[in-house]
C-alpha cells in the first residue's frame, strides 16, 4: 500500500512536539518495514497545497500525527486541512453532495476518495480515563468523541475512519519506550502484510 503520513509536531509553550516527531518516526519506519511506500509531510516546514491533494490521491491511508492542543487539533494541522482540502475541491470532493431539487439532504457525500482510510496517531497529557469514563473530563465519549469533527472533515472528502492511536499521561507520567512499543503494535494490526 502507499501511505502518506502527516506529521503535525508542533513546538508551543512548554512543548517541543519531540514526541510526535519520534511517533511520526517510527512509523516510517514500521510502514516501510512491511513493504510499504511511504511519502511524508512535515506541517512545520511548509508545504504546497498542489502536491498536498496529489499525495492525498496517491494514498491508499493517510496517518496523521499530533498533540492534542486544547482539546482538539493543534492550529497548524487545522490550517494544513483548510488548506489543502480547500485546494482539492474538483479532486477530493465534487461538492457537498447536496443537490438543487433537494437541498436539505445528502450533505457531505460529495468525497471522492471512497476507496481510502485514514487513521488518526494523537499525544495526550490527559490519562486514558478523562477520555472513557463517565463523569470524568470528556463524559464517557472516548477519544473518536472528542475528535468527531476531524472525523466528519475526513468523511467529507470521502476517507473512512480507522482505530486511532492514543499516547497518554505523555507529560505527567511519560513511558516513551512503552509508548513506541504500543504504537507498533497499532500499526502492526492495522497494515501488516
Amino acid at each position: 500500500m502507499k501511505f502518506l503520513l502527516i506529521n503535525g509536531a508542533a513546538q508551543f509553550a512548554h512543548s517541543g512536539g519531540r514526541l510526535n516527531d519520534t511517533l511520526h518516526a517510527r512509523a516510517v519506519q514500521v510502514l516501510k518495514g512491511f513493504g510499504h511506500t511511504v511519502d511524508e509531510t512535515v506541517i512545520a516546514k511548509g508545504y504546497d497545497n498542489a502536491q498536498e491533494v496529489q499525495k492525498y490521491l496517491q494514498a491508499d491511508v493517510v496517518v496523521y500525527q499530533m498533540a492534542g492542543w486544547w482539546m482538539g487539533l493543534p492550529w497548524p494541522v487545522k490550517k494544513y486541512i483548510d488548506d489543502v482540502f480547500t485546494a482539492g475541491h474538483g479532486s477530493l470532493y465534487r461538492n457537498d453532495g447536496r443537490s438543487r431539487t433537494n437541498p436539505s439532504q445528502n450533505y457531505g457525500t460529495g468525497g471522492m476518495l471512497e476507496n481510502k482510510r485514514y487513521m488518526l496517531s494523537v499525544t495526550w497529557n490527559a490519562p486514558l480515563e478523562a477520555f472513557n469514563e463517565f463523569g470524568n473530563f470528556f463524559d464517557g465519549r472516548g477519544v473518536e468523541g472528542v475528535y468527531y469533527t476531524f472525523h466528519k472533515a475526513q468523511q467529507f472528502i470521502g476517507l473512512k475512519a480507522l482505530p486511532t492511536f492514543i499516547a497518554n499521561d505523555v507529560e505527567k507520567a511519560p513511558d516513551v519506550p512503552a509508548t513506541l512499543v504500543a504504537y507498533e503494535a497499532h500499526l502492526k494490526n492495522l497494515f501488516a502484510v
